[in-house]
Parts: structure tokens; C-alpha cells; sequence
């Protein structure tokens, strides 16, 4: 279901941002976690009218704490001089236990933290939806679409039957 702005809207309150769609494609996820995000303001509104992009994002260890480097959030038209920097790392906020487990995961061959999306719950609070990963193989991806391909032939199929 759509909102005014062209978000989508999830059953319970949240509103995506924005879908890190590739992520799907080229990654294995093997494990999903819900991060808070610190912003400033211009970010926050810059957020409310869409305006960001997880296509290059990937999340990282730096002393001790869990960084979201290369996310792209547009600068907010009304702030003028008070802007934010477009590419800044921006510091990710886990209890230390899933802090601890994400740099388990991350230090295993083949494995990065890759953001699905960026969204606000229900009470309004920027979100990031962090997923343990794995890259996949040219093949990986071939036998996806083929899988895929054939779900959707399968549906259509069973449409044109009954």
C-alpha cells in the first residue's frame, strides 16, 4: 500500500524510505537486525521527503562501534548553509550483545553487513534494517532468476487454468 509521498507503507506503522533492492540480488541474507540510526535534523527531514539511497551502503566496525559508510541522504533545500555532508559516516546504535554478533559475523570469510532499508517506525524514529550476508556467484544469481522465472510461469499457469 502506498502513502501520500510514494513511500510504502507497512502493516504495522512504518514507513520505508528507502529499499536497498540489490541487495537481494547480489547477497545471501542469513540474518536480519533492526538498527537505530543517528542523524541530525536536516537529514531527518530530508528523509521525510524521500530523498536517500542505499545503493553503495555498507556497515562496518571503526573503534568499537557499528558505522554506516557511503549511504547517500540529499541535502534539505530550506537549510541553506546549515546542511549536512551527502556521504558522511553515520553512527549505527545496536545493544553491545548484537553489536558483539554482527562483528562475529563480519570477520568470517565472505560475510559483510549490508543495509536492506532505511525506514520510520511508529513512533517516527529513523530505522535501518541491517542484514548479515554473504556475496553471491554469478551462478547463484542465474539459478535465482531461473527460480523466479518459473514461480512467475507457474502462477500464470495456474491463472490461465482455472
Amino acid at each position: 500500500m502506498a502513502t501520500k509521498k510514494g513511500r510504502k507503507a507497512l502493516s504495522s506503522g512504518q514507513q520505508i524510505i528507502v529499499a536497498n533492492r540489490k541487495a537481494r540480488h547480489d547477497y545471501l541474507i542469513e540474518d536480519v537486525f533492526e538498527a537505530g540510526i543517528v542523524l541530525v535534523g536536516t537529514e531527518v527531514k530530508a528523509l521525510r521527503e524521500g530523498k536517500a539511497s542505499l545503493s553503495d551502503a555498507y556497515a562496518a566496525e571503526k573503534d568499537g562501534e557499528l558505522w554506516l559508510f557511503s549511504s547517500y541522504i540529499a541535502e534539505y533545500g530550506a537549510a541553506n548553509r546549515f546542511n549536512h555532508a551527502t556521504r558522511r559516516p553515520r553512527k549505527l546504535l545496536l545493544h553491545a550483545r548484537e553489536i558483539d554478533r554482527l562483528f562475529g559475523a563480519s570477520q568470517r570469510e565472505g560475510m559483510t553487513l549490508v543495509p536492506l532499508s532505511l525506514y520510520f517506525n511508529d513512533r517516527g524514529i529513523a530505522k535501518v534494517e541491517l542484514a548479515i550476508a554473504r556475496g553471491k556467484k554469478l551462478y547463484d544469481k542465474r539459478q535465482s532468476a531461473k527460480e523466479k522465472s518459473w514461480k512467475l510461469d507457474k502462477a500464470r499457469l495456474m491463472r490461465e487454468k482455472n
